[in-house]
């Protein structure tokens, strides 16, 4: 079996198990009496995707490992930083449904906002690969400019959809009326200098399960909030 044959077969096996995990958790969720087993079991969900994103990344090198590291910890220091203080994100808290803190922050946190940005990233690189391939050396700023911008704005495009459903199941809670335009521009700087690091760190970004994960927890989200 070849290289590329074996990762077709791990992205069509890794999106199927990512599509079986979230119909059964979107289905548990509206449809049974069962919602807060379903719910509680969101830190297996974020800690599967992860896995599977893990296993379908081709050729992991040292860069690879470096980037995930700086985006779990970035996401884990701005967290603290926003439950804290206040400064990031507007007032909010988390609740008990994410598993263990630190400071404050469900440590699986750090791990969204690797998946966040990794398929994000991912998602608008293949994007331009395709795009860009015939225009020549002269693309290469375009293309960092693309990255970091589009898939920082994409980033921000799947929080916003994500909000309304998060505070529904209890995942957090804020403390006022409606979520701070703030939140939304804290969201873009820091998904734009977590893609930066993304775009120049030298590791294989061809990996369409990242897409798919991504238009997966997509439509989780919009199913939850429109019908929650």
């Amino acid at each position: 079996m070849t290289s590329n044959t074996t990762q077709m077969t791990k992205t069509k096996a890794a999106t199927i198990i990512a599509v079986f995990f979230h119909a059964i958790g979107l289905l548990g969720i509206l449809f049974t009496n069962q919602k807060a087993f379903f719910v509680q079991s969101t830190p297996f969900n974020l800690l599967l995707c992860f896995a599977l994103i893990i296993w379908t990344q081709s050729q992991k090198n040292l860069a690879f490992y470096i980037f995930f590291c700086i985006a779990f910890v970035t996401g884990i220091v701005v967290e603290v930083i926003g439950v804290n203080t206040s400064m990031l994100f507007g007032e909010y808290q988390y609740g008990a449904i994410l598993g263990p803190r630190i400071r404050q922050v469900p440590w699986v946190i750090g791990i969204n906002w690797f998946i966040v940005i990794y398929c994000c990233g991912i998602s608008i690189h293949t994007l331009l690969s395709k795009a860009l391939q015939q225009m020549g050396k002269q693309v290469a700023r375009l293309r960092a400019i693309s990255v970091i911008v589009d898939g920082a704005t994409l980033a921000v495009f799947f929080d916003w959809v994500m909000e309304p459903a998060a505070v529904q199941l209890g995942f957090w809670q804020w403390n006022g009326a409606s979520i701070p335009l703030f939140n939304y521009i804290s969201w873009l700087v820091i998904s734009m200098l977590l893609l930066s690091f993304f775009h120049f760190a030298n590791f294989n970004k061809q990996n369409k399960f990242a897409i798919h994960l991504l238009l997966i927890q997509l439509m989780f989200f919009l199913l939850l909030r429109t019908f929650l």
